[in-house]
């Protein structure tokens, strides 16, 4: 007798009838439980591109300057604006130095050459520099 000859839906279904028709405490959160797990199992195969699209944030433009600075306020401004990012620039650059020497100390107490590693990276650096004008100078058209 072939497996596939034992089984049967009408069976299955008057099976599940039989057990659901007996009195348990939980029947009701398992359904639950079972329905979400399905349900979001499910939607993990939806693809992306048919779910909604989120809708636009609201945004609230808020203009901190006056409409009728003049010309002389606005040069003003953007020379303060320069100064702080300069001063910006100049902490940074500053940190950057301090983290360097920080890692050149570390690199001499483990015994390595610190020296000759900057000058490898300085010759690389200049070579890919060279590398870069070279194609810059080489994608110009010839008249």
């Amino acid at each position: 007798m072939s497996f596939w000859r034992r089984i049967s839906p009408r069976r299955a279904v008057e099976d599940f009838a039989h057990e659901w028709r007996q009195p348990a405490p939980h029947r009701w959160k398992v359904l639950g439980v079972s329905v979400a797990a399905t349900f979001f199992i499910g939607m993990m195969f939806v693809p992306k591109s048919q779910r909604i699209e989120p809708r636009p944030p609201e945004v609230t433009w808020i203009t901190s300057y006056a409409a009728d600075r003049s010309d002389a306020e606005i040069a003003a401004s953007n020379l303060a604006n320069q100064q702080r990012q300069d001063e910006i620039a100049a902490r940074l650059a500053k940190r950057e130095e301090i983290r360097k020497n920080l890692y050149r100390e570390l690199g001499r107490a483990t015994f390595l050459d610190v020296d000759e590693m900057e000058r490898k990276i300085a010759a690389d650096e200049a070579a890919a520099a060279a590398r870069a004008s070279e194609a810059a100078t080489g994608a110009a058209p010839a008249n």
